[in-house]
């Protein structure tokens, strides 16, 4: 191989594994496919991928110089289009029908595309996933109604951190603070019915690590412990950032409108978790930029997930059911990975959503500096981390099982 060759080569791995990165894959499988990749492009390669450190090591097959690259960047945001189009782009490489200058290019298109889905239905599904959420903890319609209205609010403060770095710098703990503060003087002078914390909880579920915490332990599960230890780290700091805005506000509220009535509403009937399901999926396909030929799938992983907890909680406790429900979503997205020969990351993520326990992590944050719960359980802590090792655990046995045919 001449060097001219290997040069191209390293300059599209790279590019590759910053791209991917940036589309929120997470460190275990980053390393894999580059791996995958760089064998099929006949060269050497060893990668170390951290939340914010990109470091690629490559060769040429018996030849004792090195080529190293160090990058710097911000942790990535979820993008399953974009994921999706990049994993097409390298299978088109590997079946010889793109060369890679061609894919090069492509990659550029696909860096430099714009989202998807216009700002509306972006609004739209930020208000969806509130309301969603609320349902899905058995809130009542006040409740459903108002964390809609907020998330919308929510949203707004969002495309304002695009345009101001001041403003994406405290986006969470902002977010979090006029949350509180709205839905405490709703409270005090228009709806008494409400459930306050739930309210805001609903209104930034958005911005709730649960799945960053969960990909975090996967990660260490799977021995990446500098990889997990960062993610981990950063979602237990975004989630104090969260509580505190939410905290504040809700003292400010009370000092600027008054005590909150403790009167509440009756909750929403049960059946109504299964359309909460088919909602708070539905936008998360606008959220996460996913395509629309992969909605239905996540549709369904999203009520696969939440049957087999149900079926695996009724015969082996609530921790128990996390890990059937787990174990079922990486089954189904494996299937879809060899059925459709597409990362299984595209719809297992919206299982995974519906099965986080993130907004168990806030309730029992909550009730730790308050004294008080928003929702009535036992052992919550308990709970939280059982989940979450049940969850770590059930894609762990799904993909010995059924093994993916991708990395990604």
């Amino acid at each position: 191989m001449d060097s001219s060759s290997f040069i191209e080569k390293r300059r599209f791995i790279v590019k590759l594994g910053k791209m991917l990165h940036k589309f929120g894959t997470p460190a275990y499988r980053l390393e894999a496919h580059l791996q995958e990749v760089a064998k099929l492009l006949q060269i050497g390669g060893s990668f170390a991928i951290t939340p914010t450190v990109l470091t690629f090591v490559l060769w040429i097959p018996g030849d004792d110089n090195e080529y190293t690259h160090i990058s710097r960047v911000i942790p990535g945001e979820l993008d399953l289009g974009a994921l999706s189009y990049t994993d097409e782009l390298v299978d088109a490489l590997a079946s010889s029908k793109l060369t890679l200058q061609d894919v090069n290019q492509r990659l550029d298109q696909i860096e430099a595309a714009p989202n998807p889905y216009s700002r509306w239905a972006t609004f739209a599904a930020f208000g969806a996933a509130g309301g969603a959420f609320a349902m899905l903890m058995r809130a009542s319609w006040h409740d459903v109604f108002w964390a809609t209205v907020l998330s919308l609010i929510v949203y707004l403060f969002v495309l304002w951190s695009v345009k101001s770095r001041r403003v994406a710098h405290m986006l969470e703990p902002l977010v979090a603070l006029v949350s509180a503060l709205l839905a405490t003087a709703v409270a005090v002078y228009i709806d008494p019915m409400i459930n306050v914390p739930l309210v805001v909880l609903s209104a930034i579920i958005v911005f709730i690590p649960g799945l960053a915490l969960t990909l975090g332990l996967a990660e260490l599960a799977a021995r990446h412990l500098v990889s997990g230890t960062a993610r981990v780290m950063d979602a237990v700091m975004l989630l104090f950032k969260l509580y505190f805005g939410a905290f504040l506000g809700v003292v400010l509220g009370q000092v600027l409108f008054g005590q909150i009535p403790p009167q509440l509403a009756p909750s929403v009937p049960q059946w109504t978790s299964w359309l909460a399901v088919a909602i708070l999926c539905g936008s998360l396909v606008v959220v996460f930029k996913a395509r629309l030929r992969h909605a239905l799938w996540g549709l369904l992983s999203g009520f696969i997930a939440y049957a087999a907890s149900l079926w695996g909680a009724y015969y082996l406790g609530l921790a128990l059911g996390a890990f059937v429900g787990a174990f079922a979503v990486g089954l189904y997205g494996n299937l879809f990975n060899r059925l459709m020969n597409a990362p299984g990351s595209i719809v297992s993520l919206q299982g995974m959503i519906v099965l986080v326990p993130g907004s168990k992590t806030y309730i029992g944050l909550n009730a730790f500096v308050s004294g008080q719960q928003m929702v009535a359980t036992e052992q919550l802590g308990q709970q939280t981390f059982l989940i979450f090792m049940s969850l770590v655990a059930g894609f762990i046995f799904a993909n010995v099982a059924l093994p993916p045919r991708k990395a990604l």
